[in-house]
């Protein structure tokens, strides 16, 4: 499958740019395969560098309340200073590792409602403004994902939102600046005593730490609050478990929590590790910096100025993956 997309680049006469990715469909931990056409215009260009990156919308939280921004969180060089002589075509391949924390836009086919992701490729050009276009890439769940998503569904649960919150969770290891909630209303044999559940993947080569956040109801003497729970698994697992059954404990395990920092050690059929997560364990504002990924990679991080990219994600809040 071949995704391409045209953008023109510095005005009338100047060079143009066509990415073209050879599958804009991907998983967390793999690669994105493409390359950048360019053509020359009617005068020799000295471009400084060419970059791809990928970018997202993230909800950021500010004493004025909460807005939403879009932020490049990956980034890799394409070339480095180069001259493009007029009409000249050149066509430089690039492979971009998917960092492993990167979230979920797609499931069973169909975008998360509330999520974004795009290929932004960068042209640098001596003595020009810096010009950018915006290719969509979509991001599939990898199998443990799938398993703890289907055993929602299963469970009854049902898909409210995603989105993207500025920030760290206390106690988790996270390289981005960001990290995933995917909401649920609750399940029947919940509803009695929780809301909503917000399900959070913090996904390493070896496995991912599931993190839940339950909005329980208040009772007539005592009022509503979220608790936590922090479950790690390992992806050599993902055939080995109900994942019905797992994903159940570590519900009741999270419900029965009282914000508590403890450790704690509940795993269902002795799977999986639980941590007090601690209420209110979402840590913000702990900057906007970026990833390092390799001495190939750039740095990247920090909200991205630019019409054309708000322009790119305006009203892309995709579909819903219930069926």
């Amino acid at each position: 499958m071949v995704f391409k997309k045209m953008l023109s680049a510095f005005g009338v006469g100047g060079p143009t740019v066509d990415t073209v990715l050879a599958n804009p469909n991907t998983r967390p931990g793999l690669m994105l395969d493409g390359q950048v056409n360019l053509v020359g215009g009617e005068a020799p260009a000295n471009i400084e560098q060419i970059s791809v990156g990928l970018v997202t919308r993230v909800e950021v939280e500010t004493g004025d309340g909460e807005y939403a921004g879009v932020m490049e969180f990956h980034r890799m060089g394409v070339s480095g200073a180069l001259q493009l002589a007029p009409k000249q075509q050149l066509s430089i391949p690039f492979q971009l590792p998917v960092p492993w924390e990167t979230p979920i836009t797609d499931v069973y086919g169909q975008r998360l409602h509330g999520m974004t992701m795009g290929l932004r490729t960068e042209l640098a050009i001596a003595r020009a403004v810096d010009k950018s276009d915006l290719d969509q890439v979509s991001v599939h769940p990898l199998p443990v994902h799938e398993r703890i998503l289907e055993a929602f569904q299963r469970l009854g649960f049902r898909f409210k939102n995603a989105d993207l919150e500025r920030g760290h969770i206390y106690g988790v290891q996270q390289t981005l600046p960001f990290y995933q909630e995917i909401e649920y209303f609750a399940a029947p044999q919940y509803a009695h005593t929780v809301r909503e559940v917000e399900l959070t993947f913090v996904t390493s080569q070896q496995g991912v730490d599931v993190i839940l956040e339950c909005d329980k109801r208040g009772g007539l003497f005592t009022p509503g609050q979220d608790t936590f729970g922090r479950y790690t698994v390992s992806h050599a697992d993902v055939d080995r478990v109900d994942w019905a059954q797992v994903v159940d404990g570590w519900l009741q395990d999270t419900v029965n929590r009282y914000g508590s920092m403890r450790p704690h050690g509940y795993a269902p059929q002795g799977y999986g590790q639980g941590y007090g997560h601690g209420h209110g364990g979402h840590s913000r504002g702990m900057g906007m910096g970026g990833v390092v990924a390799g001495a190939a990679l750039g740095v990247a991080g920090g909200m991205i100025a630019g019409e054309m990219l708000d322009d790119a994600f305006e009203g892309d809040d995709g579909g819903d993956f219930e069926e």
